[in-house]
């Protein structure tokens, strides 16, 4: 009985200290239309047949610190990829909301039932994590404005 009292004591401890708790997400603006020029290159792996790179246009910041952005992955024949995502830095976590189809019609596919992931876990998203690592986040918060995370990303974080 002891050993229950302590662990539950121990549990509701951790939930009293949790400052993430009370979090909501806020009300997810609907995919911006896709845009394939001018976007920010990025590097997910050296070995990615891929090219990379977020609409500059799409980045945005909401009120509940989630970074939402779209994405852009090109082959060299010029097959494309898209999807628009969140990226929660304070909790690592990433989000896809949407996946571009090239068609017909050309639209966006959301994704009603979509669901956090972890950064670090089997199903990660890639291109997030190297989206949080290159500029986006700065630590568990998200690195200032919109224009301020692009900069990073084009020219790399300033090491502190």
């Amino acid at each position: 009985m002891l050993v229950g009292l302590a662990t539950c004591g121990s549990a509701a401890a951790q939930w009293l200290s949790d400052v993430h708790r009370d979090w909501r997400e806020a009300d997810t603006p609907p995919p911006p239309p896709l845009r394939t020029e001018g976007l920010v290159p990025f590097e997910v792996s050296v070995n990615s047949q891929l090219r990379f790179g977020v609409d500059p246009a799409s980045v945005t910041l909401g009120p509940d610190g989630v970074i939402r952005y779209v994405i852009v992955a090109q082959n060299a024949s010029g097959a494309l990829n898209a999807w628009y995502e969140g990226l929660r830095c304070a909790s690592a976590q990433v989000k896809t909301y949407a996946h571009w189809n090239p068609g017909p019609p050309a639209e966006w596919r959301t994704n009603p039932g979509a669901e956090w992931r972890n950064l670090g876990g089997e199903f990660a998203s890639r291109p997030a994590v190297a989206l949080a690592r290159g500029g986006f986040c700065d630590g568990t918060t998200p690195n200032g404005r919109p224009a301020d995370m692009l900069r990073a990303l084009r020219h790399g974080k300033p090491e502190r």
